[in-house]
């Protein structure tokens, strides 16, 4: 007969991993073991039909145009409808249109504008997902241990974007990219049906008040009433779009060419995922004090895998880098979300995570759909090197910015009075014109892999 004592023991948990957070958890572990084999998959599909470089980058452009079209849609539905629904509701557009692109790859070659239709719904899905998603993560997390919540939650979606990668390398080698697309689909089918349980009831019900447009603009005031979050915006505007363009349309090409293949790169992108995971359970343990300039500094190593595909470095030196570089930048990944749950209203998560969305991806579908030709124009190494340049001198323009040097961790409470202060400031500021450019994998990598990217933040 089991003891008293030893009852609780069995299911003890942390007091900050509740319901609502497992079910999160379990869902984006679930979609990182499709999606990050499913995004190398796409390429080798069009690969495989007899598509080249330009190809790619017009498919991973059809992912990337939906979002930057339907993000603020998504960040003001999610505002004001049950966060839950709409998350339920964007993974089942993306299980069907990622189920009828692995029949369109399993029963032919299908034409390029076909799996460009398709994967713009898939676009169009995440659009409305991400920001529901990061909010409904923010609004479950309380307390002291945020910062250990978000890390728990980032290292066990990337781990499971490590075998994602690495499994879907290796099934597009054996079996071809058809297979892992299914896989992909069924992946959100699951979790899909796990974000259907999420309880909702804590969030306070909206008064009523003005349109969407009145919420985007609300939006709008926390964005740009906060030198920290629009620098950051405007950084990962053009970082994102040039690594995706790296990673997209560059990658496999250096990985057919010099590498081996899928297997390689999807090992190399798994290594990547890897340090990503070493660097989320450094940060269960380290809490910085200054969170954004320690972060910002973490942002540095992101032009290394640009320079080392430049190169190309041997395979076993790509794998170094890409996990050298993940476990650097997890920590900017951690420390970006600890600053906007500690630093913006739980009401408005939703529609400034859109925006953060919008500015992380508006450039990735013209830097991604210009790849091709770039290459063409200026030869595949100089543009890589280009893409490892700019991330590097970006992050260093923001170092610049005093309220990313600034920011520093609060205690929980400092931050209600905090937060009124910040509020009453940003109304402020965009009053007298203060108007800035906006930014996630986690990094994105995105808080999910479905992400194209990976966004950081």
């Amino acid at each position: 007969m089991t003891s008293p004592a030893a009852a609780p023991a069995r299911t003890r948990r942390p007091a900050w991993a509740g319901r609502n957070y497992t079910l999160l958890t379990a869902a984006a572990v679930v979609t990182s073991l499709g999606s990050n084999g499913a995004l190398i998959a796409s390429a080798f599909a069009v690969l495989d039909s007899g598509g080249d470089s330009s190809d790619v980058g017009l498919l991973a452009a059809a992912r990337t145009l939906p979002l930057v079209l339907f993000l603020l849609v998504g960040g003001a539905l999610a505002d004001r409808l049950p966060r839950h629904r709409v998350m339920v509701a964007a993974n089942t557009l993306n299980c069907v249109s990622q189920a009828a692109f692995a029949v369109l790859v399993l029963t032919g070659h299908p034409p390029l504008w076909q799996m460009m239709v398709l994967t713009a719904l898939c676009g169009t899905g995440q659009a409305f997902f991400s920001p529901a998603s990061e909010g409904m993560l923010l609004s479950t997390v309380q307390g002291e241990e945020a910062g250990r919540a978000f890390a728990f939650y980032r290292m066990a979606m990337q781990g499971a974007g490590i075998g994602g990668a690495a499994l879907g390398g290796a099934l597009i080698a054996a079996i071809g990219p058809g297979w892992v697309l299914a896989v992909d689909a069924a992946a959100f089918a699951v979790a899909g049906s796990l974000r259907a349980f999420l309880d909702v009831s804590h969030i306070a019900p909206r008064a009523p008040g003005g349109g969407m447009l009145a919420d985007l603009r609300d939006g709008w005031r926390e964005v740009t009433g906060r030198p920290w979050l629009w620098s950051i915006i405007l950084q990962f505007a053009v970082v994102n779009a040039v690594i995706g363009a790296a990673e997209a349309v560059y990658g496999p090409l250096v990985a057919r060419d010099s590498l081996g293949g899928a297997g390689p790169w999807g090992l190399s992108l798994a290594a990547f995922g890897a340090g990503t995971v070493i660097g989320a359970l450094i940060m269960t343990r380290w809490k910085p004090r200054r969170l954004l300039l320690t972060g910002t500094l973490c942002v540095f190593p992101l032009a290394l895998p640009s320079a080392a595909l430049a190169v190309p470095v041997p395979f076993a030196a790509l794998v170094c880098v890409m996990f050298f570089s993940g476990v650097l930048v997890e920590t900017f990944g951690v420390s970006w979300m600890t600053a906007l749950h500690q630093e913006i209203p739980e009401d408005k998560f939703s529609r400034v995570s859109a925006y953060d969305w919008l500015g992380s991806l508006a450039m990735l579908p013209l830097a991604t759909a210009l790849a091709g030709p770039a290459e063409q124009a200026f030869g595949r190494t100089a543009s890589l090197w280009g893409c490892a340049g700019l991330v590097a001198l970006l992050t260093a323009a923001v170092l610049c910015v005093p309220d990313v040097r600034n920011l520093r961790r609060r205690p929980p409470a400092e931050r209600t009075a905090g937060d009124l202060a910040a509020s009453g400031t940003a109304a402020v500021d965009t009053a007298a014109g203060v108007l800035a450019p906006e930014r996630v994998p986690g990094a994105a990598p995105s808080p999910d892999a479905e992400s194209s990217v990976g966004r950081l933040g």
